[in-house]
């Protein structure tokens, strides 16, 4: 049973920040001043599986790191924004260009760059570590801190809701 009070069936579409949400907020530095970033696998895991099933997901960063852009590109991501200072305008072309009701939408965000993309969906995410900003905007809270899960934790409930998550081959490979 998902514990994220929404119609998990509408979903068709996830939205994502990366730095605080799919990789963790602290990150090291790299000598040449390039941020480095961890990712977690589960979460890339569960990424790919639901681009396998049909869903869209996007990563809307303003990061600019291209090996952002290397690992969800190999995950089956297509529709990567990164450099994205302000998230709402790509967010609202990438809904429409694939035709996407704002209720259909999972947003996930972690700070004060996010909050107007999440106001924009019928979704918004925080992470348990979001900045309480964010959090008043969430309309769930993964018990996931940034990058140590909280993608995971919503794609699966979503995949879950929907009688996706483990319900044929295409689950246990990559």
């Amino acid at each position: 049973m998902s514990r994220i009070d929404y119609d998990l069936t509408k979903i068709r579409a996830f939205a994502c920040d990366v730095d605080g949400v799919l990789s963790p907020s602290v990150i090291p530095m790299h000598i040449s001043g390039e941020p480095l970033r961890m990712v977690n696998i589960k979460d890339g895991y569960a990424i790919q599986l639901a681009v396998k099933r049909g869903f869209r997901f996007a990563i809307i960063s303003g990061g600019r790191s291209e090996g952002v852009r290397v690992r969800f590109a190999g995950l089956g991501v297509q529709d990567i924004y990164l450099g994205a200072s302000l998230k709402v305008p790509v967010l609202n072309e990438w809904m429409q260009k694939h035709n996407l009701r704002p209720e259909e939408v999972a947003y996930l965000g972690d700070d004060i760059p996010d909050i107007e993309a999440m106001q924009c969906v019928g979704l918004p995410v925080a992470p348990a570590d979001a900045a309480p900003e964010v959090k008043e905007v969430a309309r769930y809270i993964s018990p996931c801190m940034g990058g140590y899960g909280c993608g995971r934790d919503v794609v699966e409930q979503v995949l879950k809701a929907q009688g996706l998550w483990m319900s044929d081959h295409h689950a246990f490979g990559w």
